[in-house]
């Protein structure tokens, strides 16, 4: 009796015992000028935010210019609340690492550490911790890309500074071709996870679906360290002929609710556009999708990534710190989420 006391002790420390995940709320700003806004600085005041996850720039190969250029780098209107830290992100786009070799890898690395530095200072900061590089690296780019990520830790401006770099959801399953970059930690970019130009009425920011079948049986052994994205925005994506037309910024949800201008299918996420629509782009017969995410959707998707992540400390980051997508959220919501984790 006494041997089955002690084994049921033992169990029930071990249950108590079992490490518990240290979450840092956060946000990602993508816009091209920075604004201290004051209902978007009090988000991050809610969630007692420490850091901010800037987008600085894209980069982009010029053909004119024959080398990778800075595409829509962001203005610094304002400063930074000073009680927040900044984590500069850029963006690179995977063609740049087409047909490149390791001196211009160098210079690329050597031009990003620069152009980093000088923005930080325009963002009231003297310094900064971490940089992270978004690029959805593939098999035939992966070398070149993990040459860059090395170069850029060799730079001086990046000396005692962490590199982190975004993960896709294709990179964790296909681990043995995608490969580990060399770095220590990783965003797990958890949206835009269907296929965006595929006509129909699934919904390509968020698909749970999508998420068991590449990180259910892969997530828990990826062996770099990992921080979440998850998203909170919202989109119009428009089809021409059942053929992919683009993403229109013209078009909200209360305007689909026009009924003498579009006409939904059903309950689907699907509109028939009745009529020319000059002011937005459309023609009649166009269809458009809209997508978003809802509360349930992000807690859903906070319960499947706790079952499959090594609990530790990292940070949860939505994407991204805008006030129109942040008020279809209650600050109970997105509590619930973080607290999932």
């Amino acid at each position: 009796m006494r041997k089955i006391s002690i084994l049921v002790m033992a169990t029930v420390l071990l249950f108590c015992c079992k490490q518990k995940s240290i979450v840092h709320p956060t946000f990602y700003y993508w816009k091209t000028d920075y604004h201290n806004d004051k209902s978007e600085s009090n988000y991050l005041d809610q969630f007692k935010s420490k850091a901010l996850y800037v987008r600085i720039m894209d980069v982009d190969f010029d053909p004119d210019r024959q080398q990778a250029v800075p595409v829509s780098p962001i203005k610094f209107s304002d400063p930074l609340p000073p009680q927040v830290e900044i984590i500069p992100v850029v963006f690179l786009v995977n063609r740049i690492f087409n047909d490149t070799d390791s001196g211009k890898t160098k210079l690329l690395a050597n031009r990003i550490a620069t152009f980093v530095d000088a923005k930080i200072k325009q963002a009231g900061k003297q310094n900064y911790a971490e940089l992270q590089i978004d690029c959805d690296w593939t098999k035939t780019t992966r070398d070149q890309y993990f040459n860059f990520l090395k170069q850029l830790k060799n730079q001086p401006l990046l000396k005692g500074k962490l590199i982190s770099v975004t993960l896709r959801l294709h990179q964790v399953k296909n681990v043995v071709t995608s490969g580990i970059p060399p770095v220590e930690k990783a965003m797990l970019m958890c949206y835009n996870m269907g296929n965006l130009r595929k006509y129909g009425d699934q919904n390509s920011i968020l698909d749970l679906h999508e998420m068991d079948i590449y990180l259910k049986d892969f997530l828990e052994n990826y062996p770099l360290k990992l921080d979440v994205a998850l998203p909170i925005f919202e989109w119009a994506v428009i089809f021409r002929n059942k053929q992919y037309a683009g993403i229109s910024k013209r078009l909200n949800k209360s305007q689909l609710q026009d009924k003498k201008r579009f006409r939904q299918r059903g309950n689907s996420i699907l509109y028939n556009l009745l009529s020319d629509y000059p002011a937005a782009g459309l023609k009649q017969g166009d269809v458009v999708r809209w997508e978003e995410v809802s509360a349930k959707d992000l807690l859903a998707t906070s319960t499947f990534l706790s079952r499959y992540l090594k609990p530790g400390e990292r940070n949860l980051v939505f994407y991204h710190l805008e006030t129109d997508l942040l008020k279809h959220f209650t600050h109970e919501d997105l509590q619930k989420v973080i607290a999932n984790f």
